[in-house]
């Protein structure tokens, strides 16, 4: 006698000799297991390889954007980095207010350094009274801050033309950010050591002076004198970029209009 055949659905769909389970049992049976709860189903979503290229976003490297470039990207600076970073900034008070405001908004510790601190409380209470990531110390009185990979820290110094030696210098996770309002004796001797500089809009002289110790080209050095408010030219080594600083409304209502001199 020849045995009877199995029935579709059962034994012929396992492949086993037990009767197939349905949705609801094959679950209460993973939670008896211990494989915890199972998540709501959706229909696969999927993309033709033409559509892939939509999906990409304009942002680069991880940092802070400090304003958008030629071609109206995106312009990252990254603060937080592992090794000692120094940044030299020959403009304006407004500019670096903004590239602070946008570093602790990241979460990173700013630290400002000033003569003038009348100038930068008005942020630290907008940020709710140094709470948030922004305080600010007398020319030569900032603490060890003691940064790390997950607390990073900048050092805004904002102490003029001649800014004295500072007492707190750039470290792993700790990056220091100078602002120079003009080129003054000490300049060269900064951007030496800067691993970054930006300029904004200075006196043909200053530009010349520049373009000399910086090995800017002629038509870098000449485009000097004429920068716009809130355009600014950030040198590295090998590379120059310029980057447009457009304020959000938060930036306007709190520290006004893009402007080189203060």
């Amino acid at each position: 006698m020849t045995a009877a055949a199995p029935r579709v659905g059962q034994a012929a769909a396992t492949g086993r000799g037990e009767p197939q389970t349905s949705a609801p049992e094959r679950a209460r049976e993973l939670l008896r297991r211990g494989f915890g709860l199972i998540g709501p189903r959706h229909p696969r979503h999927s993309v033709t390889v033409d559509q892939l290229d939509t999906l990409a976003l304009p942002v680069a490297d991880d940092g802070v954007v400090i304003g958008v470039d030629a071609e109206n990207r995106p312009a990252v600076l990254g603060l937080n980095r592992p090794l000692p970073y120094d940044v030299v900034l020959i403009g304006g008070l407004w500019t670096v207010q903004v590239i602070a405001l946008r570093a602790a908004a990241t979460g990173t510790r700013v630290a400002v350094e000033t003569a003038r601190a009348q100038v930068w409380m008005p942020m630290v209470h907008a940020m709710g009274g140094g709470q948030n990531g922004m305080a600010v110390y007398d020319v030569g009185r900032v603490p060890p801050l003691g940064a790390s990979a997950g607390t990073p820290v900048l050092v805004v110094r904002d102490c003029g033309m001649r800014p004295p030696r500072g007492r707190v210098v750039s470290g792993p996770w700790q990056s220091v950010l100078t602002l120079l309002p003009y080129v003054s004796p000490v300049a060269p001797r900064l951007v030496r050591q800067a691993r970054l500089v930006g300029i904004q809009r200075v006196s043909p002289d200053e530009a010349a002076e520049l373009g000399r110790t910086m090995a800017l080209t002629r038509a870098e050095t000449d485009s000097l004198p004429g920068l716009s408010d809130g355009l600014t030219l950030w040198c590295t080594d090998r590379d120059r970029q310029y980057a447009m600083t457009q304020p959000t409304d938060a930036e306007t209502g709190l520290l006004g209009t893009p402007r080189r001199m203060d």
